[in-house]
């Protein structure tokens, strides 16, 4: 009977990721403590450290949809009065 994989959250992979970062335990010892693979704590790592300046360099979601919808809104009550 084979395993199913493990499907792990963005936030869990955030911090097993700043735990690698830190360097206080070893790969290994992390690898036990949230019982995943080695190799996966250095790829998050790797990805955390290479993607995490894209969290300041872009806006958030929210605001980004919320300036689309403001914006949207305008075009209405300008269609709106067009009509009247």
């Amino acid at each position: 009977m084979m395993k199913t994989r493990k499907k792990h959250s963005a936030a869990f992979k955030a911090q097993v990721a700043i735990e690698a970062i830190k360097e206080v335990e070893t790969l290994s010892e992390l690898a036990k403590r949230f019982d995943v693979h080695p190799q996966m704590i250095s790829n998050w790592k790797r990805e955390f450290l290479t993607r995490g300046a894209e969290i300041f360099s872009t806006k958030a979601p929210d605001e980004e949809a919320a300036r689309r919808e403001k914006a949207l809104y305008e075009k209405i009550g300008r269609l709106e009065v067009e009509v009247d």
